[in-house]
């Protein structure tokens, strides 16, 4: 599973409106940069109290990341209208 795979299907997995949620990949000289939009109201439940869950999930993201051999980070955009 790559890393957009895998932080697609844990974000999913958290959030009301699963069918809202999008990952978007972009490549730049840092490396991958993963941007998640989701309604407006699964936004507090993706980043969680103090930011605990997207710590997490950006955690597992870099270790799959790691094993592609991409230097993944991952950035809670905006919400979706």
């Amino acid at each position: 599973m790559n890393p957009i795979e895998l932080v697609t299907t844990i974000i999913q997995s958290i959030v009301n409106y699963p069918e809202n949620v999008l990952v978007e990949r972009t490549v730049d000289n840092l490396g991958v940069l993963l941007t998640v939009k989701a309604n407006k109201e699964d936004i507090g439940l993706i980043v969680g109290r103090e930011g605990q869950n997207i710590k997490a999930i950006r955690w597992i993201a870099k270790i799959c990341g790691k094993k592609h051999k991409e230097n993944v980070n991952i950035k809670v955009s905006d919400p979706l209208r």
